[in-house]
């Protein structure tokens, strides 16, 4: 979806990749095939590339430092990037510049998880290791010391955090240029099951706005004090007594922003390239009152042509966006957006083209 935004204008773009069969390897006319966490293989493939930027945040924050070093540009930065890639970091980076988090601190074992849940309200607290997590793998729920062996066992530092009494989770999508320019996108409504983003509704319904100024803010400021440059998503709880927090950081094309693609004047694919290359930001403004995207989870229907031939009828205006992978039940394998003026219209079209796409929706 970042090389769809950047063929207008004209970008070529040499993608590492680790299968031929990566979403992205089936589109870039330039791809090499090789392990992100081997240093030479990083710098055999940077020779010729003006600029390095990623889908995830595993590279090793030292391979992208001796990058650095020898003169090739990576955006972001590892001194930014660090704080997406590991949790512990980023808390104390968030602590120091005043960020509001849940209550955390580096746990050594589960005693200390116990003596960390006393300090506060008590069991249950979230256990996260610092590195390697996404769409709720990494993360525990516990309810007592026995319970909190589990996470110690990948031998990584592990994170305890206060189990938070939110409303609702809400994302906040900022873009920020190498010389300062920043847009920020409408703050969105995430919904999650069983810890995978389900359905991303833009803007958040019902949200303050002086919340929402505040959040956009917020984010704005992280990718400031961080250094930031290209596309930040931070994910945020909106509590119950009317606060908001920092749940987690991703620097990249999130997916909270997919609705982007058709719902905003500039998507964020569009707008990371243009920050990736010190471009001026597009207009992050919506297209329409409402913009919903669900995400299309892998289920027990492969064919996806005959499903297309009914979502396509039943809704013209309907936008799919699949992504090459095999169909595998759980695995996220597409998004589709809908918008409109009425909420509830938008979100039943959305979520009837993902179910049929799932084949959980059979007419």
């Amino acid at each position: 979806m970042t090389h769809e935004a950047g063929i207008p204008l004209g970008i070529r773009f040499k993608l590492l990749s680790d299968t031929p069969q990566d979403s992205a390897a089936q589109v870039v006319g330039d791809v090499v095939v090789g392990d992100y966490r081997d240093l030479d293989t990083l710098r055999d493939f940077a020779r010729g590339c003006d600029v390095i930027t990623f889908d995830h945040e595993h590279v090793p924050t030292e391979h992208l430092r001796a990058l650095e070093a020898e003169g090739i540009p990576v955006r972001p930065g590892p001194d930014a990037l660090v704080h997406a890639q590991d949790k512990g970091v980023m808390r104390a980076k968030l602590d120091a510049i005043g960020i509001p988090c849940p209550r955390h601190r580096i746990v050594s074992d589960p005693a200390d998880v116990a003596a960390f849940a006393a300090e506060g309200e008590g069991f249950p607290v979230v256990l996260k290791t610092v590195r390697g997590g996404y769409d709720g793998k990494g993360v525990w729920v516990v309810g007592s010391a026995e319970e909190a062996a589990e996470p110690f066992k990948a031998g990584v530092p592990v994170l305890a955090e206060e189990k938070v009494d939110f409303v609702r989770e809400l994302a906040a999508n900022v873009v920020r240029s190498p010389h300062g320019q920043a847009v920020a996108y409408p703050v969105v409504e995430s919904r999650q099951v069983d810890g995978v983003c389900d359905t991303v509704i833009a803007p958040a319904p019902g949200l303050d706005e002086a919340l929402a100024l505040e959040a956009e803010r917020m984010a704005l400021n992280i990718a400031k004090e961080l250094g930031v440059v290209g596309h930040l998503a931070v994910e945020l709880f909106q509590t119950r007594d009317g606060r908001v927090l920092v749940n987690e950081l991703a620097m990249r094309p999130h997916n909270s922003g997919h609705w982007t693609m058709d719902g905003a004047i500039t998507s964020q694919f569009a707008n990371h390239v243009r920050a990736v290359l010190d471009l001026p930001l597009g207009d992050p403004r919506p297209r329409a009152k409402w913009t919903v995207m669900v995400n299309v989870l892998g289920g027990d229907f492969p064919d996806m042509y005959s499903a297309y031939l009914h979502c396509m009828a039943r809704d013209p205006e309907l936008q799919i966006h699949m992504y090459g992978k095999d169909v595998k039940p759980g695995r996220k394998v597409g998004h589709v957006n809908t918008y409109g003026d009425d909420l509830d219209e938008v979100l039943e079209r959305a979520r009837h083209a993902a179910g049929y796409l799932r084949g959980t929706i059979t007419e």
